[in-house]
């Protein structure tokens, strides 16, 4: 029988709970091409494994190697801007899990019925960009982090482990009744060809870029939250198949996400041009208003996507309180209440750049704009790549291989080569990637003063770029009233596009 390891963080009860905990973290709307395991899973068996080893957060495991071959004390700096970047996200995940929490509300209350893309996009921006209701966003804001305090603060972890045993099987069953609901239909054949086709003319640099970017910033990487859980991880679990079959299903639940979303706004609107932001508050709504039981189906699909992104916090807070607890010697109550009181803080300077801060702006950015850019594209790629030279350059191999396990030579030559070649340079592409698109597609749409003219049209952001504008699908046409609605919801798009550098991006989750 395994013996018990020593943490301070304490251990998961059931060997399948890092299965489920690593699914909350990874999990979200955006990860459609998470096929690419080649890249992402030696970095998270890297992290896993870290942690899993050293039975600490980020920060004391990467110091423990330190200290144990005598290498440069500066390199603890890889565990805590990991820890920092988790925070960050941690604070704009209980942003956007807020206007999750309001749209199941809004959908039990019939408040989609009926409404079309104009009217839809309107709701959201009273919602969020409102500079005289903000208080009500407030409100939402508040509540969200009062329901992941309550689970987070109970001992041992226990309720996060309860919270994502129950959440992610209750979420998966909840998107294969939803698609049970839409089998049969044409929109769900021809959704599953454009999520599924291959084609041959996105096999450009551009095209992987954007897909290694998708594989890597929905997994989580870089955040300290592998570490922790593997921290956490209890005796005898099968840690590479554990950690392999994570991002199997990862794939499997992105993909059954994007089938039952595009084929609602296919249904509705004959179109699927939507995404990112606009896609999951505007045109879904809109699909989900056109169905039979409108109010119902979208109760049930926005309190799916909030458990998403509440397991999403509980775990992100977990990645923080370990190291908090660790460094301080808090108990976990103290140090869930300090960490989320730091959280709603900074979550409200995100909050407020949508609406009365939205004026107030540096180089043309709002400070919700600089935390994403500095997270996304400086934080996470830096301390990920050098995470990976850290491992594939200063530790021995025979360490490397104790840290891995029991595995066939060739696995961890493998492995040993993605650490010291492959990753670093990926990664950092990755984040150089992001934050050139940010700034390309926020100076074509006339956010930054500081940017040269330009002559092209505004261009829309994929699902995986920061700050998606609110693209609002166009209806089929009608004659005169179509061609009104048209240009009403032209106008609505024009408003987005103005506010695009406000509009936060759920996809950007380590999480969501």
């Amino acid at each position: 029988m395994p013996s018990v390891p020593h943490t301070s963080l304490g251990l998961w009860t059931g060997r399948s709970t890092f299965f489920w905990a690593a699914t909350a973290a990874t999990v979200g709307l955006g990860n459609l091409w998470q096929f690419l395991l080649v890249i992402t899973l030696p970095l998270m068996l890297a992290e896993t494994a870290l942690g899993r080893y050293s039975r600490h957060s980020m920060v004391l495991a990467v110091a423990g190697e330190v200290r144990s071959h005598y290498l440069s004390p500066r390199w603890v700096w890889i565990g805590r801007a990991s820890v920092l970047s988790g925070f960050l996200v941690l604070s704009m995940t209980l942003v956007v899990g807020a206007i999750c929490l309001a749209y199941v509300f809004y959908g039990a209350l019939g408040r989609f019925v009926d409404a079309d893309a104009v009217t839809l996009a309107a709701m959201l921006r009273d919602l969020v960009e409102s500079p005289h209701d903000y208080r009500y966003f407030m409100a939402w804001h508040g509540l969200m982090i009062v329901l992941v305090g309550v689970v987070a603060m109970r001992r041992g972890a226990a309720g996060l482990e309860r919270a994502v045993r129950l959440v992610i099987p209750l979420f998966i069953l909840i998107l294969l009744g939803l698609l049970w609901w839409l089998w049969g239909r044409e929109t769900v054949a021809v959704s599953t060809g454009m999520l599924l086709s291959f084609d041959r003319e996105s096999l450009t640099w551009e095209g992987s870029l954007q897909a290694l970017s998708h594989a890597f910033y929905t997994l989580g990487l870089g955040l300290g939250v592998w570490a922790v859980m593997g921290a956490m991880m209890a005796p005898g679990t099968p840690f590479k198949r554990s950690v392999l079959a994570v991002a199997l299903v990862d794939t499997l639940v992105g993909v059954l996400a994007g089938i039952l979303i595009y084929s609602l706004v296919l249904g509705a609107t004959g179109d699927a041009e939507a995404n990112g932001f606009g896609l999951v508050f505007v045109a879904l709504p809109l699909g989900l208003s056109a169905e039979p039981y409108g109010p119902i189906l979208a109760t049930v699909m926005f309190t799916a996507i909030t458990l998403v992104a509440w397991t999403s916090a509980l775990v992100l807070v977990e990645a923080v309180t370990g190291w908090l607890r660790e460094w301080t010697g808090a108990q976990r109550q103290g140090a869930v209440m300090l960490v989320l009181v730091a959280a709603w803080l900074v979550g409200l300077i995100s909050l407020f750049s949508f609406n009365i801060w939205s004026d107030r702006t540096l180089a043309g950015l709002t400070a919700f704009r600089w935390i994403e850019l500095l997270t996304s594209g400086v934080l996470i790629p830096l301390a990920s790549a050098c995470l990976a030279l850290f491992l594939g350059w200063l530790m021995p191999r025979h360490h490397l291989t104790r840290l891995l396990g029991n595995s066939p030579q060739w696995l961890s030559s493998l492995w040993l080569w993605a650490l010291r070649l492959v990753l670093p340079v990926v990664v950092l592409a990755i984040g150089s990637n992001y934050t050139v698109t940010s700034f390309r597609v926020l100076c074509d749409s006339g956010n930054l003063t500081w940017c040269a003219p330009t002559t092209t049209a505004p261009v829309h952001e994929s699902p995986s770029t920061p700050g998606a504008a609110i693209e609002i699908p166009a209806p089929a046409d009608n004659g005169e009233e179509g061609a009104g609605e048209r240009s009403g919801e032209a106008n609505a798009e024009d408003s987005a596009g103005e506010d695009e550098q406000n509009s936060p991006d759920p996809s950007g989750d380590a999480a969501i």
